[in-house]
């Protein structure tokens, strides 16, 4: 079971670095922009140009920098521990999903199997949090029975 976290972990980590590197990209676009703006502009369009973006750049710069919160989180997260109560790094198996508790990165696929990576903060995160197999909770009027805490 270990190896389907792993996996699991593996893809999380995966995403965030896709985050990462759109948001690199889209600044590089961006100090691009305003540089081809510089050379070919005069007057308030070169200032308004520039001023779009530097807002572009900040809004990439932005995301980049909750990638990188998701990525030091998950940096912290080891996918190997075992735990009979749900924390961080725990696969949860209930009878209405699978949810490995790491980071909000939504549905991901295993071995044609569909997980759900949730926060530990998250509504569901917080449902988990410390529970065993056996235990059942609502969430949204919706029934969870915990099968298994992996």
């Amino acid at each position: 079971m270990s190896d389907i976290k792993e996996n699991l972990h593996r893809l999380c980590a995966e995403y965030v670095q896709q985050r990462m590197h759109a948001a690199e990209h889209a600044i590089a676009g961006a100090q691009q922009s305003a540089n081809d703006d510089t050379k070919s502009s005069a007057g308030d369009k070169y200032e308004t140009g520039r001023e779009m973006a530097q807002q572009e750049t900040n809004r990439n710069l932005a995301q980049l920098n909750e990638a990188n919160k998701l990525m030091v989180a998950l940096n912290h997260i080891n996918p190997r521990s075992v735990s009979a109560t749900a924390k961080p790094g725990s696969l949860v198996i209930t009878d209405n999903g699978s949810f490995y508790i790491s980071i909000s990165a939504g549905n991901l696929f295993w071995e044609g199997e569909n997980y759900f990576a949730i926060s530990p903060v998250s509504p569901i995160g917080l449902q988990l949090k410390d529970k065993h197999a056996g235990e059942r909770f609502i969430l949204n009027g919706k029934n969870y029975l915990i099968r298994s805490v992996l």
